[in-house]
């Protein structure tokens, strides 16, 4: 234990004497929090609609104005002319058309039915289809209560509707802060853990230090514990002062035990600074272990289900994403504070990655090649 105790004095000391590694520590995580909060969101408050009204009738000024009435959409335009409305959407002025064809209001009477057409710049499909879902929300609500004004019946045929009330469990005003700061903060834990880890024995190596270390009689399992305790410990406070912040910051509600969700992360750092290890130990030059580590944890955050649910992706993702460490983790860390799980609901994980671990680490203390 003495000998471990010194090279955790000597792991600081090079920490607080690094100038680029302890202001990335810091200040990363707290800008990763702050901007991608409200950055990583598919929230659609700012719908651009350019509207084309060719037939200026009193129907389709009712129509206009229940757009204008929500609050998704903001009107750009009002044009008479095709080609106005196209060249704002392939400007990228506007993300949807609403085209109001000229005898609208006389089919409608006549015909009972007529049609209105909705363009939608689709190059984003997720937005397009999140517009497409509003706008026809917006139409279809319109044409009940026209139907209902027309036959003069509204009483009927609100005896005869199906009313939808709803109850939104774990987040019940639909905030999109209390679904991304957990995901936000595992980020952040991460990108600590694996970064600083796998540069860490390769400084050693660049600056030629690793050769005066492995001539003393330090044990290989010692050398490799002084190495990832500290960022061990840093990256619990990082988890903590992240969830102050977000509770400070974004009220996000916290349901279940902090305890457990430490005592999780615990072990979770465990196998992500073995990652950063094993990195480290088979590279020569911190380049070499920065570009691995972010090759890496591309896959990881964009596999993890942090912006997309893990369930929506193929099959052979989801088979993949079972050696995926950050996936656990965001899924249990948004089970504990959204929904209050219990160490019953996160016992596979807790094995999962607890195995994940120890298979890990035990790579990077086999890898780590030191001769006496």
């Amino acid at each position: 234990m003495k000998t471990i105790g010194h090279i955790l004095e000597k792991e600081f000391i090079q920490i607080r004497r690094n100038r680029v590694m302890l202001p990335m520590m810091i200040v990363m995580p707290i800008v990763q929090l702050l901007i991608l909060v409200h950055a990583a969101t598919f929230e659609m408050k700012h719908i651009r609609m350019h509207i084309l009204d060719l037939d200026k009738s009193g129907i389709s000024r009712q129509i206009i104005n229940k757009f204008k009435g929500s609050p998704f959409y903001e009107i750009i335009n009002f044009t008479a002319s095709d080609a106005d409305a196209e060249n704002d959407l392939l400007n990228n002025n506007a993300d949807v058309i609403l085209k109001i064809p000229s005898d609208f209001e006389k089919k409608l009477a006549l015909e009972n039915k007529a049609k209105v057409q909705i363009i939608i710049n689709a190059i984003n499909a997720t937005t397009a289809g999140l517009i497409n879902a509003y706008t026809s929300s917006i139409l279809a609500d319109y044409n009940k209560n026209l139907i209902a004004e027309w036959t003069n019946a509204p009483a009927l045929l609100k005896s005869i509707s199906i009313r939808t009330t709803y109850s939104f469990w774990y987040n019940p005003e639909l905030n999109y802060s209390n679904f991304m700061v957990p995901g936000i903060l595992v980020l952040l834990v991460t990108m600590i853990g694996v970064i600083m880890s796998s540069m860490n024995i390769v400084r050693e190596k660049e600056i030629g230090t690793i050769e005066q270390i492995n001539v003393t009689p330090i044990k290989k399992y010692q050398f490799i514990i002084g190495k990832l305790l500290p960022f061990w410990i840093i990256a619990l406070f990082e988890l903590g002062f992240g969830l102050f912040l977000g509770k400070i910051l974004f009220n996000i509600p916290i349901v279940g035990n902090l305890g457990l969700l430490f005592a999780f992360a615990s072990v979770y750092l465990l196998a992500i600074l073995g990652i950063g290890l094993f990195i480290s130990s088979v590279n020569n030059t911190q380049q070499q272990a920065m570009f691995i580590s972010w090759f890496f944890m591309v896959i990881f955050i964009l596999m993890s289900g942090l912006f997309t649910p893990v369930e929506s992706m193929p099959q052979w993702a989801q088979y993949i994403n079972i050696i995926n460490p950050v996936a656990y983790f965001i899924e249990v860390t948004r089970m504990i504070l959204l929904k209050g799980s219990g160490l019953a609901d996160i016992k596979k994980h807790f094995v999962s990655i607890a195995v994940y671990a120890v298979i890990i680490i035990n790579l990077a203390v086999f890898k780590y090649r030191k001769t006496n």
